[in-house]
């Protein structure tokens, strides 16, 4: 008779989780329980559609310190199921996939469906039984025997099934409360916060420049010292990019407590600090002396962003850079390289959101990702309390820990 494992979530990790544990147990029957009407939700938006599939890397210890929350558990799950083997495990599937000069990878169509379609044919060709708008009700646990749920289909019918095996797989909470039915299991939460958004700032001027964008900027947090250097782009609410995503990653509690009120301070120009540049613009005074100062932009600055600073530092655009005073030369050595904005409220990054909390990591057994106070409940994905900064890391995690759970299974069933 076959034993039935039960994953509950059909996002990334709960689905790969499924494909392979199906693939490498033929006498288990799978069933992907999903209470919404889509599979695969964040695999789709992802990456602006395109799905950041993974970040790659050469060695374990180049990706472990992309993770604020998890780390030491990270370092043993990638050694289990690294970035390189999420790029063979999908080139072997036909999914051929290519690395950006950032380190992000991306299927080479440019398209999550190519994921998503690669992943559907694998639950297709081992049988996996997906169960759409569907949510559990109730899960009753059985030492040694094995758990009974109570289902609710879409036609509102409940249904009790049993199952020899569970993983959770649900992603994670915006809410503490929404994690309210694991801790009636009596399993340990660390309280969600959000992670990845970004930053909104008041500032009417800076809106004006929507679209801008910087490749390389410093940004700190004044209140808490966290900085973080990357790109960094311009919106209609205030600030976004990969370098604010990350800080947002990496600052979530501190940013959580602070109720998202709070200075940043920028420097557009980060080979430079402010004395260095001052120096530097005394130079181009005389370099440049007749140039329009508003036209002649010696950083490489986006011109817009350029003359919004000139602006600040009360600099006419057409003034020559001779007719400079000092004392709007000093000021706009600050506006370049600490050039600081209050923040009042965040916005999640489109679709992907992610949170920094969920099940405590002592809570299982982190080399078999299984409960350490019910046997045969696994847990995988977001709804752990670990997350990663922007750039594939995420789904990395998803990858590694639906993989893990699905190995674990495989090596209980052919003891």
């Amino acid at each position: 008779m076959k034993k039935k494992l039960i994953v509950i979530g059909g996002g990334a990790s709960g689905f790969f989780c499924a494909v392979n544990a199906a693939r490498l147990c033929k006498n288990l029957e799978v069933v992907v329980v999903e209470k919404t009407a889509k599979l695969l939700s964040k695999v789709k938006v992802s990456g602006g559609g395109r799905c950041n599939v993974t970040h790659y890397s050469e060695e374990v210890s180049d990706m472990i310190d992309a993770y604020p929350r998890g780390k030491n558990f990270m370092k043993k799950s990638l050694y289990r199921f690294s970035s390189k083997d999420t790029n063979d495990w999908f080139q072997e599937r036909g999914v051929v996939l290519k690395t950006e000069e950032d380190g992000r990878m991306f299927p080479v169509s440019d398209d999550s469906q190519s994921i998503i379609d690669c992943l559907i044919n694998e639950s297709e060709k081992y049988g996996v039984k997906i169960l759409m708008q569907t949510r559990v009700d109730e899960i009753k646990c059985h030492p040694e025997t094995g758990f009974n749920l109570n289902i609710q289909g879409p036609d509102k019918s409940i249904q009790n099934v049993f199952a020899d095996f569970i993983c959770i797989a649900t992603g994670g909470s915006p809410m503490a409360s929404g994690l309210d039915w694991l801790s009636q299991m009596g399993i340990e939460i660390e309280s969600p916060v959000p992670s990845l958004f970004t930053f909104n700032i008041a500032d009417k001027k800076l809106h004006e420049l929507m679209g801008v964008s910087v490749t390389d900027v410093t940004v700190k947090i004044i209140d808490t010292g966290n900085q973080e250097r990357g790109p960094l782009l311009i919106t209609h609410w205030g600030l976004s990019g990969p370098a604010v995503l990350k800080m947002s990653s990496r600052a979530a509690r501190d940013l959580y407590k602070l109720d998202y009120d709070f200075r940043v301070r920028l420097n557009w120009v980060p080979t430079f600090h402010e004395s260095s540049i001052l120096q530097d613009l005394k130079d181009n005074r005389i370099k440049l002396a007749k140039q329009t100062i508003g036209v002649k932009n010696p950083y490489a600055l986006p011109n817009r962003l350029w003359n919004y600073l000139l602006d600040k530092s009360m600099i006419f655009s057409d003034q020559s850079w001779t007719n400079v005073s000092s004392v709007s030369m000093n000021t706009l050595a600050k506006m370049i390289c600490a050039d600081e904005y209050q923040v009042q409220g965040k916005t999640t990054f489109k679709e992907e959101f992610v949170t920094a909390g969920g099940i405590k990591l002592d809570c299982i057994n982190q080399a078999t990702m299984e409960s350490n106070l019910i046997k045969g409940l696994y847990f995988a994905g977001e709804v752990l309390n670990v997350d990663g900064i922007t750039g594939g890391y995420n789904f990395q995690h998803a990858w590694a820990s639906g993989w893990n759970v699905a190995n674990t299974v495989s090596n209980v069933l052919s003891l």
